[in-house]
This record gives C-alpha cells, sequence and structure tokens, in this order.
C-alpha cells in the first residue's frame, strides 16, 4: 500500500471466479486508518454517513438532539460535544479519511479552547467548542487560543505528542483480511492463506490496485457495521472505489 496524489493505493488479492476479495496488502497507513474506526463515536458516525445509511435508530436519536429547541438545552457545549464529537488523530492530515476537507478549511481566523492551571497550558489537548471537558485533567477547556495550519494539527481534538498520531510501528506490511482481519505479512503466511482458500488454480486469482480517499473511506466505515466482506463490498461491487490491474 502506498500513497498516490494524497490517496492511499491498496493491493488486493482477489478470486475471479467467486469475484471476491481474498486478502489485502496494506502498510501502516491504511492500518492505521483501519484501527482508527475503534475511535470513531457514534455521533461522528452518523454526521459523516447521515441518517439515511445508519442501520437502527441512532440516525433518529441524532437528529432529535440535533433539532430540539434550545429551550431545553443545558449547554451548547454539551450539545456540541454529542453532534460534532472529536475526532481520533492519525498520521497524517493527507489521509485521514475519516474527515472531509471542509473540516480544515478557511481556519485561519477561528478559535480553538484549551485547559489550564494557574493560567498556563495544562495538557495536550486542544477543542473547538468552549467549555468541553478535558480528556486529561478533566477541567473546562476555555483557554482561548488560535488554530495552527491544519496540514500540522491533523484532528479536531488533536495529540500534542507524536505517539498519539500512530497505532502500529515499523513499515511492516500487514495482510488485510476481507472482514478487516489484519496480521503481519510473510511469504509463509501468504502460503497459508492461499491454502485456506483451497486455491489450486493460480488462473483464477488476479492482484488489482484500489485507491482510497474520503469517500471510499466512508464506505469502509459503513460496510465494517453491517458486513463481514468488508473489501470484497467496497471495492468489487457496482459502486466501488476505482481501480486498476496491478
Amino acid at each position: 500500500m502506498e500513497k498516490a496524489n494524497n490517496k492511499l493505493k491498496l493491493k488486493l488479492i482477489i478470486d475471479k471466479k467467486s469475484n471476491k476479495v481474498l486478502f489485502g496488502e496494506a502498510r501502516r497507513d491504511l492500518v492505521d486508518l483501519i484501527f482508527s474506526l475503534l475511535a470513531l463515536p457514534l455521533g461522528a458516525i452518523t454526521k459523516l454517513l447521515t441518517k439515511d445509511a445508519i442501520v437502527g435508530s441512532i440516525g433518529e436519536v441524532y437528529d432529535s438532539l440535533s433539532n430540539i429547541n434550545g429551550t431545553y438545552i443545558l449547554s451548547y457545549g454539551k450539545q456540541s460535544s454529542l453532534l460534532n464529537p472529536p475526532l481520533a488523530t492519525i498520521s497524517d492530515y493527507d489521509t485521514n479519511y475519516f474527515i472531509p476537507p471542509s473540516t480544515y478549511q478557511d481556519t485561519k481566523n477561528r478559535l480553538a479552547y484549551i485547559c489550564y492551571s494557574s493560567s498556563k497550558f495544562c495538557c495536550p489537548y486542544v477543542s473547538l467548542v468552549s467549555g468541553t471537558t478535558c480528556l486529561g485533567c478533566g477541567k473546562r477547556m476555555d483557554l482561548q487560543t488560535g488554530l495552527k495550519d491544519p496540514k500540522f494539527d491533523t484532528g479536531m481534538v488533536a495529540e500534542a505528542s507524536s505517539e498519539g498520531k500512530r497505532y502500529v510501528a515499523g513499515e511492516v506490511t500487514y495482510s488485510v483480511m476481507d472482514d478487516l482481519t489484519m496480521v503481519p505479512m510473510s511469504t509463509l503466511s501468504s502460503v497459508a492463506l492461499f491454502n485456506k482458500f483451497e486455491i489450486k488454480d493460480l488462473g483464477s486469482i488476479q492482484e488489482i490496485t484500489v485507491t482510497i480517499g474520503f469517500e471510499e473511506g466512508l464506505k469502509l466505515v459503513k460496510a465494517s457495521l453491517e458486513s463481514k466482506t468488508v473489501l470484497t463490498d467496497v471495492f468489487l461491487k457496482k459502486n466501488g472505489a476505482s481501480k486498476s490491474n496491478a
């Protein structure tokens, strides 16, 4: 997996006979992206996918809070923290495909808020909403500050340390299964996978390369909540991402 034009490229091994993804080969940028699914709050998922794309009733809960009269709201900060919850930071602004590009436009004059103790910076977190509870110390984040260039500050709530921006270490290649199971890859593991799928006719195997941007990122979110064949659903079906022969 590599970057191309600010998108990720993922190599998929597919079985042409069944038109299914057997597994993919990914490096840590994509693995980080998939692991960050676990950090997405329900409010963020609902906002990203829209109510009609959500299975179940959580979309109705989101709409109810969005439409409730301000008279009944204790605090705008509390309401906004549910409707626009902070998104987890991942390694690269250009490939954080769970955050719409528009999130980072026109930020020059926008304000952010931090917590403080004795008028000094307290914890390595920042919020776009005044009065948000700090994830580090539990204090109110209401000390006003400015926003940096978004290319260097990659989240609605960003961690100051670089450690918080990655989940996996090194330049290891990972096998990504159709259900998003991920394990470090080796030659032996590749052979084991072909044996697992009982592939005897190598002529039925094809390698394709797919690109992942914001739209594909949203499809990954949606499919991961509904399916055990995520890669097949996102990349091989009619409305999947564009692909090219490897």
